[in-house]
């Protein structure tokens, strides 16, 4: 029931809703047309989502000894035969001309001593063409596209704010296949309220907090996968879980990432003796993409019993290591780790979802008015296995498709029909929150333990057996507990992690990320894992 003195709910009206604050959401909103009111909103701060902690870089063909051809057949050889060639080229092509217009919003990337774009290479690649701001890209980025967006008058950012879901003309019972909206909490007062739009983009990243350790931030529930899956969209290829190979281990280091560009530029991951073995697994060492670098770890570590491995940059220059590592060198060190004299320890962790909500080179969804950008999407770019620092291209490119789709089509859409206010007349606060933390903990658990890096038919059903058990308790602590931040979030891993077990569980080979032992072979078939709901209908045109 409500409580006394209740505020009333809070209803907003926008030509273009943005659910997430990250490079794919504020990218949209920064090359929408300024007479368009656009709001933005986030979980935390604007520049708390998963870009700020991007650390390697973005991919693009800015030298000339690169190309586009190059670029291309290295993202389809890393995709495991799964990319679709078309969204690659896209992505691809329209690679150079995103990161112009990064550098024009003001994102300082390192130069040489000539003033010249410093280019790196990491895992997979066949040339230098990583372009980075030091060894925090991510910050750089995120902080530069946070500012503009500031100063732009028509981009409201309302920060502090957690989707719900969506809202539907079938969820208003009324015709038609369109999102005009969503239901947002609001974690200032946990009221959840309106906000209606013309256009409405999944901009919330991926879902790796569904696993014990993962380099992202607490966000990475999969809020915008499962809220679109509820609407009706298809996701595709869920099984492909990108673990990154290298996470800082250390008690109090809350999983930090170990950028792939220090094995780029001469790192050596290490047994506990000091041994490379790297060579034993892939002829291209450290450099080997990251599902294989990640299973020779995990096989390495399972073989010796270790809690960890190494990776050692310490035969390089101290001066060099301090220059283009000096985010990861200042974190090591608040740890009694000098990574100019001793190895980094290190372990795999959860770290891309390479799957999502089916969209077309538009960002357009299977709703009406619906678009997703970032991770949270499944354009076909990264097929088995993401390219490594083609997922921040991949957010500048969707980012700017839907912005210039959105602004062809805008004069034609018309204003949002009206809709309720969230009704939390039959509800009551929670006493038992102990239920949303220990149904948490026995998640990620379970779908580390059991989906990941390594899986087994058996596994997956026994995983398959506890996310139902959990999804009928979750969803009856939904339907009569006032909604909060955890239970939110909750409620969306359990979804993401079914559709994650369900797509390993169609998938009969081992391809990229998905490696299981009782399929070890791959099949000539090549296809991709769609999951389409009961809600499903076929998109318009």
């Amino acid at each position: 029931m409500a409580r006394d003195n209740d505020p009333m709910p809070q209803s907003y009206e926008y030509d273009v809703l943005i659910i997430g604050s990250g490079a794919a959401g504020l990218t949209v909103a920064l090359n929408l047309p300024e007479h368009l009111k656009v709001c933005v909103v986030s979980k935390g701060d604007i520049s708390s989502g998963a870009t700020l902690w991007a650390q390697g870089g973005i991919a693009a063909v800015l030298d000339d000894q690169d190309s586009t051809e190059n670029h291309v057949q290295d993202t389809l050889a890393a995709g495991g035969g799964l990319c679709s060639e078309e969204a690659v080229r896209f992505t691809v092509e329209h690679s150079k001309e995103s990161i112009e217009w990064l550098i024009g919003t003001g994102v300082d990337f390192t130069r040489d001593t000539d003033a010249q774009l410093h280019l790196t290479r990491e895992g997979g690649h066949s040339h230098r063409r990583i372009i980075h701001a030091a060894d925090a890209t991510g910050y750089a980025v995120s902080t530069t596209l946070a500012a503009q967006a500031q100063a732009r008058p028509n981009i409201e950012l309302r920060s502090g704010r957690v989707a719900v879901d969506l809202i539907t003309n079938r969820k208003l019972a009324l015709p038609g296949n369109r999102c005009v909206g969503a239901y947002i909490l609001n974690l200032e007062d946990n009221h959840v309220e309106l906000f209606r739009a013309r256009f409405t983009v999944i901009a919330t990243g991926g879902a790796s907090k569904a696993y014990r350790y993962t380099t992202n931030p607490d966000g990475a529930s999969g809020d915008g996968i499962a809220m679109a899956w509820r609407a009706g969209c298809r996701v595709g290829n869920m099984e492909f879980n990108q673990f990154h190979p290298t996470c800082l281990y250390h008690p109090h280091a809350k999983s930090f990432l170990i950028t792939e560009a220090v094995r780029g530029e001469g790192g050596l991951l290490k047994l506990p003796d000091g041994s490379r073995f790297m060579d034993r697994f892939d002829k291209r060492g450290e450099l080997a993409p990251r599902d294989i670098v990640a299973r020779a770890i995990d096989h390495e570590m399972k073989r010796l019993g270790a809690d960890h491995l190494y990776l050692d940059i310490s035969h390089k220059p101290a001066d060099f290591v301090r220059h283009h590592f000096p985010t990861i060198y200042e974190k090591c060190l608040e740890f009694g780790i000098d990574i100019t004299r001793e190895p980094i320890p290190v372990v795999p962790a959860a770290h891309y979802t390479c799957g999502g909500i089916v969209s077309d080179e538009r960002a357009r969804t299977d709703i009406n008015q619906l678009y997703v950008v970032g991770e949270a999407g499944f354009t076909g770019l990264h097929g088995a296995n993401r390219m490594a620092s083609n997922s921040l291209l991949e957010c500048l490119v969707y980012g700017q498709a839907a912005a210039a789709d959105i602004a062809r089509r805008e004069a034609d859409i018309p204003s949002p029909p009206e809709a309720p206010a969230w009704d939390e007349s039959q509800v009551r606060d929670s006493d038992e929150d102990v239920v949303i933390s220990h149904n948490w903990d026995e998640l990620r658990h379970f779908m580390w333990d059991y989906v990941g890096i390594v899986r087994t038919t058996k596994r997956l059903q026994r995983a398959k057996h506890r996310v139902d058990l959990l999804s009928d308790e979750i969803g009856e602590f939904y339907s009569n507990y006032r909604v909060t931040n955890d239970l939110l979030e909750l409620r969306n891993l359990v979804t993401v992690s079914d559709l994650i077990i369900c797509a390993a569980l169609q998938r009969k080979e081992s391809r990229g990320l998905h490696y299981t032992l009782d399929y070890p072979g791959l099949l000539h078939e090549v296809r991709d894992t769609v999951l389409i709901p009961t809600t499903y209908r076929t998109p318009s045109p």
